[in-house]
C-alpha cells in the first residue's frame, strides 16, 4: 500500500493509475479535491462509468457484486465510490468488503472512503485485502503546528509569495475551514497579480472566520495556551455549539486527569497512559496538563465544571459561555494560589 497526502497525489497519479483508492479523513475540500484529481485522470483512462453506494445496514450487495462482475454494455470502463459508515463497517459489512476485494479488476477502479480508521481496523481482514497495491490518502484537517507548512505549500502552488507574518495571520483566521483559506487566497492572487502576499495585503482582505471542533478547544486548553483557547471558545459560541456537548467533553477529560493524578502516586504514568489506552497522539497533551496542574487545580475546576451545569439545568435560559470562560483561565493557567476562587 502507498500512503499519501493529498499534495503527493498528482505526482503518484502521473506515474500510473492504480485500481484503488483508500480515501479517509474528515476534510472536506482536501477529499473533494483528492476525488476530483482520481476521477479526472480515471476519465482519461477510459473510465466513463461512475456508481455511488452509501454502505448501511439494508445497502443491496448483490447489486454492488453484480456490477464488477459483469462488463458495460459499450464496454467503458467503471468507477466504483463506497462511502463508509462514520464508526467503520460492522462485522457483516467487513465481510462483505473482504469478498469485494476478489472481484476487483482492471476495467474498475475502486474508491472507498471514511472518516477516519482505527489501529484495529487497519490490521482487519477487509482493509488489509482493499488496500493491497492500492493508495492510501489521508484527507486530516492538519495539525496546528502543521498548518502554516500546509497552507506555505498551498501558496506556492497557486505561484504566491506569501510573508511568514501573513501566513501566520492565514492560520489564525482560516484554522479549521481549509475551504475558506483556499478561497482567500485564490481572491488575493486575483487582487494582487505580482503574487507577493504582505501582511498589509493579507489583512485587507481576511475575515475572521474560522470552523472549529470542540476537541481543539480542550486541546489548547491541555496545553495551557489561553489566547487560542479563549479564541476557540468565541467562534464555538458564534457557531452555537450546543453547551451540553463541550460540559461532557471537558468532563471527561478533566475526570481523566484527576484519575492520572491519584494513581501515579502509586504507578508510573506511561504504564496508566499504557492501562488506559491514551492514543499516542494524545499522550503529550496530557503529560503537558498533568505536569503543570496540581490535584487542587483539577479539583477546583472540577468543581466549577459541576456547578456550571447545575445552574443549566435550573434554568434553560442561563448562558455558560462566561463562565466557561472562567473554566478556560483556571485550567490554563500554571499556578493559582489556594485560596483562589471562582464564584458564579
Amino acid at each position: 500500500m502507498i500512503c499519501l497526502y493529498p499534495e503527493q497525489l498528482a505526482s503518484q497519479l502521473q506515474d500510473s493509475l492504480k485500481n484503488r483508492y483508500l480515501i479517509w479523513g474528515n476534510e472536506p475540500l482536501l477529499i473533494q479535491e483528492s476525488e476530483d484529481a482520481i476521477r479526472k485522470t480515471a476519465k482519461s483512462q477510459g473510465f466513463k462509468e461512475h456508481f455511488t453506494f452509501s454502505l448501511e445496514q439494508h445497502t443491496d450487495w448483490n447489486e454492488i457484486f453484480h456490477l464488477c462482475k459483469t462488463f458495460s454494455l459499450f464496454s467503458t470502463r467503471q468507477l466504483l465510490k463506497l462511502i463508509l459508515p462514520e464508526n467503520g463497517p460492522n462485522i457483516s459489512m467487513a465481510g462483505k468488503l473482504t469478498q469485494l476485494s476478489q472481484l476487483l479488476h482492471s476495467n474498475l477502479l475502486l474508491l472507498l472512503c471514511g472518516k477516519k480508521i482505527t489501529k484495529i481496523q487497519e490490521k482487519s481482514d477487509w482493509f488489509k485485502a482493499l488496500s493491497f497495491e492500492g493508495v492510501y490518502i489521508s484527507c486530516s484537517i492538519p495539525e496546528y503546528q502543521q498548518l502554516p507548512k500546509w497552507v506555505t505549500k498551498r501558496a506556492h502552488g497557486m505561484k504566491l509569495i506569501l510573508d511568514a507574518e501573513a501566513n501566520q495571520l492565514l492560520c489564525h483566521c482560516y484554522e479549521g475551514n481549509l475551504l475558506a483559506l483556499s478561497q482567500v487566497l485564490t481572491h488575493l492572487s486575483l487582487l494582487f497579480p505580482d503574487g507577493k502576499l504582505t501582511l498589509s495585503r493579507v489583512e485587507s482582505v481576511v475575515n475572521d472566520s474560522p470552523y472549529f471542533m470542540p476537541h481543539l478547544w480542550i486541546d489548547a486548553m491541555l496545553e495551557g495556551k489561553l489566547q487560542r483557547a479563549w479564541h476557540i471558545l468565541k467562534h464555538l459560541e458564534q457557531e452555537n455549539i450546543e453547551t451540553i456537548i463541550l460540559l461532557r467533553s471537558i468532563q471527561r477529560t478533566l475526570m481523566l486527569l484527576l484519575t492520572l493524578k491519584r494513581q501515579s502516586k502509586t504507578i508510573s504514568l506511561k504504564l496508566l497512559l499504557d492501562q488506559y489506552k491514551i492514543w499516542k497522539n494524545r499522550r503529550f497533551l496530557l503529560i503537558s496538563a498533568f505536569q503543570r496542574l496540581s490535584l487542587y487545580q483539577l479539583q477546583s475546576a472540577f468543581r466549577l465544571l459541576m456547578q456550571i451545569e447545575l445552574n443549566l439545568k435550573k434554568d434553560f435560559s442561563y448562558s455558560v459561555w462566561l463562565n466557561l470562560q472562567s473554566l478556560t483561565t483556571l485550567i490554563c493557567a500554571n499556578s493559582l494560589p489556594r485560596n483562589f476562587i471562582y464564584t458564579l
